[in-house]
């Protein structure tokens, strides 16, 4: 009995770490600061443990969510831009209807931290930022949107060079190393990254307020446990941690 016992209790002691519920998520930045406030409170009061990948939400090549999925990377849940979400769901990787709008967040202008912050409130004020930059750098959905839409609007596309990054980071580390005069990208990205500053958010005549949703991947193994960190992200329990990271909530 004393032997069945010490047995016993081994085996216990190591069960936690190979039984313990595990998911797995894919994420682009817009999301990440109030998602990083949140997830150690999931897993404490779930007990379940979260592995998160990065990728960038729309564009063409491997570090993009569509394409690392594609490629064979496994995933239970995606966090992204709708316009990202959206192009899973039309390529079938996504469980149908387990996708959650989770909150929305406009652009604004992130400058080099410790430099004058321009006016960038009007259309005719971010025109000027623009045009003194030079160069541009965006991100994945928002810095597809500049190209293709917002500067050939304005009428400026022709003057002025566009870099579009895969990640947030790196439209933030263009303007911190100089080869960048500004970037336009989501405030939630803004105001988490390091080195640079806010400068302002769009006008309303020209602003893109992007929504960030979650769903579970197609073929996930784990869509209850997917499913519940899902419904933890959009409660209103999650809308404080959301309002700070300079996100709106939505929420279910």
């Amino acid at each position: 009995m004393k032997i069945l016992a010490i047995a016993t209790f081994a085996t216990l002691l190591a069960w936690p770490h190979a039984a313990a519920a595990q998911i797995k998520v894919l994420m682009s930045g817009g999301f990440s600061g109030a998602y990083e406030q949140l997830l150690p409170e999931f897993e404490r009061t779930s007990g379940i443990k979260v592995t998160t990948g990065s990728g960038a939400s729309q564009g063409t090549g491997p570090q993009t969510i569509g394409g690392q999925l594609a490629s064979g990377s496994t995933a239970d849940v995606v966090i992204l831009s709708k316009e990202g979400l959206e192009e899973l769901v039309a390529a079938k990787r996504i469980a149908t209807g387990t996708e959650v709008n989770l909150a929305r967040v406009g652009l604004g202008v992130a400058v080099k931290a410790g430099t004058p912050k321009p006016n960038v409130g009007t259309v005719e004020a971010f025109k000027q930022v623009v045009l003194a930059a030079r160069t541009v750098s965006g991100a994945s959905t928002s810095g597809i949107w500049l190209q293709k839409e917002l500067f050939p609007r304005l009428g400026i596309a022709d003057k002025l060079d566009v870099k579009i990054v895969p990640r947030g980071t790196g439209a933030v580390a263009m303007v911190v190393d100089g080869s960048a005069g500004v970037a336009v990208m989501p405030i939630s990205e803004i105001i988490t990254a390091k080195g640079v500053d806010l400068a302002g958010a769009l006008a309303p005549e020209i602003q893109f307020p992007q929504v960030f949703a979650a769903a579970i991947v197609a073929g996930s193994g784990q869509a209850d446990n997917a499913r519940r960190l899902i419904a933890f992200l959009s409660s209103p329990q999650a809308a404080a941690a959301i309002t700070k990271s300079g996100m709106e909530p939505i929420g279910r």
